[in-house]
């Protein structure tokens, strides 16, 4: 199975978002958890970084629109090696290069997506320069089902399917929950696949933590002879991995003390939480 993998093990990469957060006091663990599945299995299996280059010029890009959720990138990028333990061990500290949200200074983060619904756009114009170049680079951009209440978001749809952004994957993380409460209340969608549909994606729905299933859909929609940019609506669960965090969106901004990061330690290795 996919996660029986040397590198890119989910229950590796939470325990490294708990000891980062619980290190640097600091939230949004539930938000990285969701993506967790999603990240592993795109850098296990999909994006392509020559040389184990970020800065590679033929790399493949990975935008991470939903910023909020980086620890869970960090978390791929140390397995990688692009990252020193310092970071981890001393993040959010004084000093610290590694930020709460998406920072593009940092190598192998693509954007600064502090704000919501930008980052997609970014997403969106990289792989039109590809297209342009005529390269094969694929573009990866991860957005939340809270942010694709912003306008940009769709505006960036239309521009995608107008240019006929094959190269192009957008995948939601469709968790239910955003800062303020579920997303339904805040600002009901409705169906999402329906409404990528409309916006001439080539979009499947999925569960978010299915590995296997997230690879095959990828590689499902890669092999699609339509010239259509793809989506994939993944299905999660906010906390994923911990029960105390699952769906409960008070650790969208909860902290870490020793009680709570032990138990959480334990409930991702499999223990009692």
């Amino acid at each position: 199975m996919l996660i029986s993998q040397p590198k890119f093990n989910p229950i590796i990469l939470r325990k490294t978002v708990l000891d980062m957060a619980y290190a640097g006091s600091t939230v949004h663990i539930g938000c990285a958890f969701s993506i967790i599945e999603l990240l592993a299995v795109l850098y296990r299996n999909h994006l392509r970084y020559p040389e184990n280059d970020p800065h590679a010029q033929a790399r493949d890009y990975l935008v991470l629109s939903k910023g909020h959720g980086v620890m869970a990138q960090y978390a791929c990028m140390r397995e990688l090696g692009w990252l020193k333990e310092y970071a981890f061990t001393h993040y959010f500290s004084d000093g610290s290069d590694l930020k709460g949200l998406s920072d593009s200074r940092i190598a192998g983060l693509e954007v600064t997506s502090g704000s919501l619904g930008h980052g997609f756009s970014v997403g969106v114009g990289l792989a039109l320069a590809a297209k342009l170049r005529g390269t094969d680079q694929k573009t990866y951009a991860l957005v939340g089902d809270g942010e694709i209440n912003e306008g940009p978001i769709w505006e960036g749809l239309l521009f995608a399917r107008h240019h006929d952004l094959k190269n192009l994957m957008v995948i939601v993380d469709k968790n239910g929950f955003q800062a303020m409460g579920r997303t339904e209340d805040v600002l009901n969608l409705g169906s999402i696949q329906t409404k990528f549909e409309s916006f001439g994606f080539e979009t499947i729905t999925i569960d978010g933590h299915d590995e296997l299933s997230i690879d095959h859909t990828i590689t499902k929609l890669w092999a699609s002879p339509s010239t259509a940019p793809k989506a994939i609506i993944a299905k999660t669960i906010k906390g994923k991995g911990v029960p105390f965090m699952e769906n409960n969106n008070m650790w969208h901004y909860t902290r870490l003390d020793s009680d709570t990061y032990a138990q959480a330690v334990a409930a991702v290795a499999g223990g009692t939480p």
